[in-house]
C-alpha cells in the first residue's frame, strides 16, 4: 500500500509541477473515461434496483379479477389524462 501511495505522491507533483494547459489535458484524458464509467454502472445500479421496487416489474403480479358470467367482454380504458385548466399566474 506504501508503494501504491508513493507512486500517487510522485504522479501528483508530476501533475502539479505542469503548466496549466498540459494540466488540464492530463486531468481530462483521466477523468473523462472514469466519469463516464462511474456515471454507466451507478446509471445500471440505479435501474435494476428501480426495476426491483417497481409494481409493474415485481415477482407478485396482481392477480386478475373475472369477469362475471354473461358479461361483455371489455378492455381496460386507456389512462387518459384528466382535463386540466390551466393556472394563470397574474403576471402582465
Amino acid at each position: 500500500m506504501h508503494r501504491i501511495a508513493g507512486w500517487w505522491d510522485g504522479f501528483e507533483l508530476w501533475v502539479a509541477g505542469l503548466p496549466f494547459i498540459p494540466q488540464f489535458l492530463v486531468v481530462l484524458v483521466g477523468m473523462v473515461p472514469i466519469s463516464f464509467a462511474i456515471a454507466y454502472g451507478l446509471d445500471r445500479a440505479l435501474r435494476a434496483v428501480l426495476r426491483i421496487l417497481d409494481r409493474r416489474y415485481g415477482a407478485h403480479p396482481s392477480p386478475a379479477r373475472p369477469a362475471p358470467a354473461g358479461a361483455p367482454v371489455m378492455l381496460e380504458p386507456e389512462q387518459a389524462p384528466e382535463q386540466r385548466t390551466p393556472v394563470q399566474s397574474g403576471a402582465r
